[in-house]
């Protein structure tokens, strides 16, 4: 039978048609007074994804790049830095510090829960030199999203810097940089923004600036000094042709309007969890948020996301680390609407009988179509 595939995963997410015609453009010289035309306004208008009024800096490279960037240009040897862990994504903060010789203080938080304000708070008590707070917007290897705002109250007027890994985060989850106070964000492409993988993005408040310029971190190609100094050119070459899908991806964002693409999200990430629910399984998260849906597996999740991958045609993730073969992960992040939940719905319900896990066919599905009827959609 004719096998059609459909991207549920949460990264990289599925690319618009449009986005993808916009990279097959001529490529021009990177420059050319021509391109950084281009480049000025696609950065002034990606300002929106953050919500910010402060300079929008992007790297080729992947979302772990703009973390490191965050690191090296903050965080001194031997600086006292606090890293709060709570999946696989905390744990790329904690590492990229390690390597990086920071003094580490982990605020250590269980797969599925949350870092609390009250926790962080708690530890920069205990730790009044700590200089740098590095917290994850959403954690995808749990489907856990963290309060931000209320954390960000905790340190906006104070001089410690605030960063925040919104690689799946951003737009499928509300973020608002300077209204909440957030210092750093670092962000990838490849999810929310609708992207192939390969481009950053980062952005820093006056406040990390100042620190950016304090710090003794060695560093080159990711040297936020360097960006800063020939803004909008970058000091390296640039993905010329994804910069013109960026600017596609940035027009669609315009179009829709941030608080709806915002909403849309939400939307879909409250189907999928009535669907796996009415299907009898329960969530990993104890604060799930708008990007994935992490459910716990009535089976092994290395042969369920295997038969839907390979037999339907439907990719979604698996767990990681000690979470592997124990919880698959459902996402509603980007290019996706109603009919991809649906499809995906149903691809779980189908898997879990082939592998000997009796659900009710329709269930699911059922569930999710009530809601979208509910909500207008």
């Amino acid at each position: 039978m004719l096998k059609k595939n459909y991207l549920l995963a949460p990264g990289p997410t599925p690319v618009p048609n449009e986005i993808l015609l916009a990279g097959a453009q001529e490529t021009i010289h990177h420059r050319t007074p021509q391109f950084i035309k281009i480049l000025e306004e696609t950065m002034n208008n990606a300002k929106v994804l953050f919500q910010t009024k402060q300079d929008v800096y992007c790297l080729v490279a992947s979302g772990t790049g703009a973390m490191e960037t965050a690191v090296v240009n903050l965080v001194s040897e031997g600086e006292k830095v606090i890293v709060a862990d709570g999946g696989k994504f905390g744990e790329r903060w904690r590492k990229l510090c390690q390597a990086f010789g920071a003094n580490l203080i982990v605020i250590d938080i269980e797969w599925g829960d949350y870092l609390r304000p009250e926790q962080l708070e708690k530890t920069l008590s205990e730790h009044p030199d700590a200089k740098v707070v590095f917290t994850t917007h959403s954690e995808t290897s749990t489907g856990t999203v963290n309060p931000i705002e209320d954390i960000a109250k905790i340190t906006r007027n104070t001089d410690v810097i605030l960063v925040t890994d919104s690689v799946s985060g951003l737009l499928a989850e509300p973020l608002k940089m300077d209204d909440w106070g957030v210092d750093v964000v670092a962000t990838g492409l490849q999810k929310g923004v609708m992207l192939p993988p390969g481009l950053a993005l980062i952005s820093l408040s006056e406040k990390a600036w100042k620190k950016v310029d304090s710090a003794n971190t060695k560093r080159f190609y990711f040297n936020l000094k360097q960006y800063k100094k020939g803004y909008p050119d970058s000091p390296w070459t640039p993905g010329v042709n994804q910069i013109y899908q960026l600017r596609k991806a940035i027009e669609m964002v315009m179009d829709e309007g941030i608080e709806n693409v915002w909403n849309r999200h939400q939307i879909l990430a409250n189907a999928t969890r009535l669907g796996v629910q009415a299907l009898g399984l329960e969530l990993l998260s104890k604060r799930p948020g708008n990007v994935t849906t992490a459910v716990l597996s009535p089976v092994d999740t290395g042969k369920l996301t295997k038969l839907m991958r390979d037999g339907y045609g439907v990719t979604m993730a698996g767990g990681q680390d000690h979470l592997k073969g124990k919880i698959f992960r459902m996402a509603h992040l980007g290019y996706m609407g109603k009919f991809d939940i649906i499809i995906g719905l149903s691809a779980i319900e189908m898997a879990l009988n082939e592998l000997g896990h009796s659900v009710e066919l329709g269930a699911g599905v059922k569930a999710a179509e009530e809601f979208f009827l509910k909500e207008g959609c």
